[in-house]
Order: C-alpha cells, then sequence, then structure tokens
C-alpha cells in the first residue's frame, strides 16, 4: 500500500483534531486582525475626519495586500512547504496589525494595512491547503468547515477587543493587542508536520514515510512499509498557465466566479457593518453590541455547514447557504426596527459564513498536488479583487439616496448569481481521494 493510501485510511484522531486546533488558531488570529479595523472605522471617521472614500480605501488597500499575498505564498508553497509559508505570513500580518497602531495619518495606515493584508492573504490559502492535505476524504469537508469556523471565533474576539478596548484606551491599543499572535509562530514551528503530500512531490519519500509510521502508531495502526520506488515523482515547475489546462479550465473559471462573488459580498458587508449601522442613527456602543451578536451567529453557521457538507454535498450547501445569505441581505436592507435588522443581520452572517466553510472545502479538491497551493492562491487573488472594489464601490453608494437599501440589494444579487453559477457548472467532490485528482 503506497503512503498516500496510508495516510487516507488512518481515522480521524488525536494527530488530525490537535493539527485543526493548531491551525484554526492561526486562522482565528487572522481573522481577529481583519476584523479589528472594521471597529476601528467609525472611530477613525470621527477622529481623523475621514471621507466615505477614504474609508472605502483602506478596505481596499487591505484586500490588495491579500490578493498579491495569496498569488505569491500559494506559489510559494508549492515550492517551499506549506508549513514553512504558514508560519511566515502569521509574523508578516502580526506585525502588520502593530504597526497600524502606530499610525498617525491616513497614509501611513493605508500602507501598514497593505502589509496587514499580504499576510493575511498568504496564510489562508496556504492553511486550508496544509488541512486538506491531512483530513482523511470521508472529513475533509467537515474539517475545512470547522477549520473556517475559527474566522467566526476571530471577529468574535477582535468584537470584544473593541467593545471592550476602544472606549476606554482607544483605537491604538486594539491593533497593538493584533501583533501579539507573532509569537505563535514558535508554537507552529514545533508542532506543526510538513504536507505529506508536499513531501511526496518533492521526492522526501522517507520524511513523509515516518510522518505516517507516527500517524498509524498514535491511531493503534500497524505502521505500513514505505514502497519508495513507485512513489518518486518528477519535479515539474508550476506556472500560471497549468490552471488554464484543458482538464482544469472550467473548475478554475467557476471558482474564480464564486470567490469574486462571495469576497465581494463579504468584505463589503462586514467592513463597512459597523460603520453603516452608526450612519443609521445607531451609537458606537450600541453598533458594536449589535455587531457582537451578529457575529455570534456566524459560530452555527460554521457548524451546520460542517454537519451538511460531508452529507449532501459541496455543491448543494454551498449553493444553499449562497442564496439564503441573499434572501437575509436583501431583508436586512429594508431596514426597520432594532428587533428586525437584529434578526435579519444574524441569520445574514450565520449563512454567509456557513458558505465560506464550504468555500475553502471546496477550493483545494479541485486541483492535483503539484498545484493545489498554486491554484487556491490564485482563486484566492481573483476573490480579493471583488474585496477590494466592494468597500470603494460601498463607499460612493452609501451617500446616495435610499443608499443603505441598494447596497444590500446589491450584495443580495451578487451571492444569487454566485449560487446559481456554482449549482450549475460545479463539479461534486465529497468523499473523493485527493489521488483521484486529474493532472
Amino acid at each position: 500500500m503506497d503512503i498516500v493510501a496510508r495516510l487516507e485510511r488512518i481515522p480521524v484522531g488525536k494527530f488530525h483534531y490537535r493539527l485543526l486546533g493548531i491551525t484554526g488558531l492561526g486562522w482565528m488570529f487572522d481573522s481577529m486582525d481583519t476584523g479589528i479595523i472594521a471597529f476601528v472605522l467609525p472611530v477613525l471617521i470621527k477622529t481623523w475626519g475621514l471621507s466615505t472614500a477614504q474609508v472605502g480605501y483602506i478596505g481596499s488597500i487591505g484586500l490588495l495586500g491579500m490578493a498579491l499575498g495569496a498569488v505569491l505564498a500559494g506559489s510559494a508553497a508549492d515550492r517551499f512547504g506549506r508549513k514553512n509559508i504558514f508560519a511566515g505570513t502569521l509574523i508578516i500580518y502580526s506585525l502588520g496589525t502593530g504597526l497600524c497602531g502606530l499610525a498617525w495619518n491616513f497614509e501611513s495606515l493605508l500602507v501598514f494595512r497593505f502589509l496587514v493584508g499580504f499576510g493575511l492573504g498568504g496564510q489562508l490559502p496556504v492553511a486550508v491547503t496544509l488541512v486538506t492535505e491531512y483530513a482523511p476524504p470521508s472529513d475533509r469537508g467537515r474539517f475545512i468547515v470547522l477549520l473556517e469556523s475559527f474566522w467566526g471565533l476571530g471577529w468574535l474576539v477582535a468584537a470584544i477587543i473593541a467593545y471592550l478596548i476602544i472606549p476606554r484606551y482607544g483605537w491604538h491599543v486594539a491593533f497593538l493587542i493584533g501583533a501579539l499572535p507573532a509569537l505563535y509562530v514558535f508554537k507552529i514551528w514545533k508542532s506543526v508536520p510538513e504536507s505529506v503530500h508536499y513531501l511526496l512531490g518533492k521526492g522526501r519519500m522517507q520524511e513523509a514515510h515516518e510522518i505516517v509510521r507516527t500517524m498509524e502508531a498514535a491511531a493503534g495502526r500497524t505502521p505500513g512499509e514505505s514502497i519508495l520506488a513507485p512513489q518518486v515523482q518528477k519535479n515539474h515547475k508550476t506556472s500560471f498557465a497549468d490552471i488554464w489546462a484543458p482538464q482544469f479550465i472550467k473548475r478554475t473559471i467557476m471558482l474564480w466566479i464564486l470567490w469574486f462573488g462571495i469576497v465581494y459580498s463579504y468584505y463589503g458587508i462586514f467592513t463597512w457593518l459597523p460603520s453603516l449601522m452608526v450612519g443609521q442613527g445607531y451609537s458606537v456602543i450600541k453598533t458594536f453590541e449589535y455587531v457582537l451578536i451578529m457575529t455570534l451567529a456566524q459560530l452555527p453557521g460554521y457548524f451546520a455547514a460542517a454537519y451538511l457538507v460531508d452529507r449532501i454535498g459541496r455543491k448543494a450547501t454551498l449553493s444553499g447557504f449562497l442564496g439564503a445569505s441573499a434572501i437575509c441581505a436583501y431583508f436586512f436592507g429594508q431596514g426597520g426596527n432594532s428587533t428586525t435588522v437584529l434578526w435579519w443581520g444574524s441569520l445574514m452572517s450565520f449563512f454567509n459564513l456557513g458558505a465560506w466553510g464550504v468555500v475553502y472545502t471546496y477550493t483545494p479538491e479541485l486541483y492535483p498536488t503539484r498545484i493545489r497551493a498554486l491554484a487556491s492562491g490564485w482563486a484566492a487573488a481573483i476573490g480579493r479583487v471583488g474585496g477590494i472594489l466592494a468597500p470603494t464601490i460601498v463607499g460612493y453608494m452609501i451617500v446616495e439616496n435610499d443608499g443603505f437599501n441598494n447596497v444590500f440589494m446589491m450584495f443580495a444579487a451578487v451571492m444569487i448569481v454566485v449560487a446559481a453559477v456554482v449549482w450549475l457548472f460545479g463539479e461534486e467532490t465529497k468523499g473523493r481521494s485527493l489521488k483521484e485528482i486529474s493532472g
């Protein structure tokens, strides 16, 4: 039995949950640093007298960094390893967030937010690729959605920091707290193994064999013997053209539309959400309370998606959650009393973040090991283009008559279109072994 087959037959156990926890905390810190800026913006608007266009630029510059980071880190992870890039990008975005706390004007904040975005964008596709390549096929969807659920925890931490720290100690301290995750890199270096699939692709058979033997022993299985010769793979150089090969072109187009639409809607909505609610007449404190509740609604959304993704499949779960999120966004945009806004906002958060979990499950399952991180990075980068555009577009739309309603009607339309594209053109990958991916 070859090494990959041995790896995939190991039942879910302590190793898998430990890897999920370690990478998940990195994911949580990623989300926390992303979320802090959303809560700082209402304060900066008053403190620095920022225009809506400037607020949009702050949101967009981070997404520009994420796009560049996703492309470069994805390619680097296929060349230098998942673990190395995962650790390096965590240091970059953590230190960048700390520098934001030292920003002295609008322009300096833009520079530091770009640095934060570069690290954040680089880590996400690498982390999901690493977990994907270790999770058993029957449980892979659940594990990736659970990994993505740490994003909700990160936003929750950001909301708590905003609620407890910003009113008392100011926005500078909130950013400085965001630098602390840089210390977590020591835990990553010590505890996270390199991907077995990556090691095999580089011809490092003995290292891959030893990792799998350790996992087998921990799971109570008889360690297998390494069969080295048949597993040696040619170390092909990868390039952007590889993801447009005939067998991948349909997948790539579908994924790029999916990523563009979901990132466009997510960052357009949630980067602006506290500021939009303040603009609707809510106080800063009340806004933070409402957004905190909406953030809590993300967690059961992830868990619902984790339950469904390996049962009804990737396509049905993803399309259903996107469609439901579109309906909720429409009704949220209609406004009304506080109870109505909180209800539809929480449901929108529930379905939108549940869909995100499936996106991260689905993307790496569509490509072979040699281009998996590269292709995932490019898909994420195209998504960041949507994220770059959305905050700026919202900034211009919100000042128009009935701008709040129009903004959320737009996001509802985008999510409906993306749900239809996935349903009509996506491939189902539920239960598929990573060895079965052509290419």
